[in-house]
């Protein structure tokens, strides 16, 4: 395992699950390079614009994140036989072969370690959550996601670090942004790599040291949430669907996956 840095410098900072105005399922209000600049000024070195059911391909951003010095992978957010799960540096053609988790199974046999896999808010009750098949499906995952959306007792993060510890998978703290200003607060960092490759990120939130960084959420943000989630976003929708040439979208769910 690598050893400890023991400056701040020798940390860098990560959020591997973010949606953006990209996204096909929901409506959101920010674009790819709002996030870029956002991330740019906080310090992050490396993302992942995770659309729901679909890879962000689009090379002029990929070109404007390294020209910042960001590190952006290729990623997405697919529901597999109902649960959600977050696959890092693949393509469009292998996600559109997943119909099952053996299909995942069989993708990270043949990728190895170049492919990086999470589950993203296991036990929580809005969106796809995996919940109890977790364990049953496990070894589809590389990681566990630390949930941004807690506060004392509403923390079913509890029962993904217990299965994190039991099957040795590390936990990765994400924004799961669906709105800007939720990006930020709520990420991980590690230690900084020789290169910041895919394979050398990959290679160190496997190994470790991880530090997490999730504050539980204020009163501000369970009520910027809980308007989101039954206001904001469901007003949009209706909007957009009555606006000439919608496409049909699903309701998000404040961040926490979707229904």
């Amino acid at each position: 395992m690598p050893t400890p840095p023991t400056e701040e410098s020798e940390w860098i900072k990560l959020d591997l699950h973010i949606h953006t105005l990209d996204d096909p399922k929901d409506i959101l209000d920010y674009s790819a390079h709002e996030l870029l600049e956002r991330a740019r000024d906080l310090g992050f070195r490396v993302l992942a614009i995770t659309l729901h059911d679909s890879v962000f391909e689009r090379p002029e951003v990929f070109a404007d994140a390294a020209s910042m010095g960001i590190l952006l992978i290729p990623a997405a957010e697919m529901r597999i036989e109902g649960a959600d799960i977050i696959l890092l540096n693949v393509s469009s053609q292998e996600v559109a072969a997943l119909k099952s988790f053996d299909d995942v199974r069989a993708l990270r046999a043949k990728r190895g370690p170049s492919l990086f896999t999470i589950a993203p808010h296991p036990f929580y009750v809005l969106g796809g959550s995996i919940g109890s098949r977790l364990v049953a499906e496990v070894d589809c995952f590389d990681a566990i996601e630390l949930c941004h959306f807690h506060k004392g007792p509403l923390n079913p993060n509890w029962r993904a670090a217990r299965v994190a510890k039991k099957f040795a998978k590390p936990m990765i703290a994400t924004s799961d942004a669906h709105r800007l200003d939720a990006f930020g607060r709520h990420y991980t960092s590690m230690s900084r790599p020789a290169e910041i490759t895919c394979e050398q990120v990959f290679a160190g939130l496997r190994d470790g040291p991880l530090r997490l960084t999730s504050p539980p959420c204020t009163w501000h943000d369970l009520w910027s949430s809980i308007y989101f989630i039954f206001l904001s976003h469901p007003w949009r929708r209706r909007r957009h669907h009555c606006a000439p040439g919608h496409h049909h979208v699903t309701v998000a769910s404040a961040g926490i996956g979707r229904p």
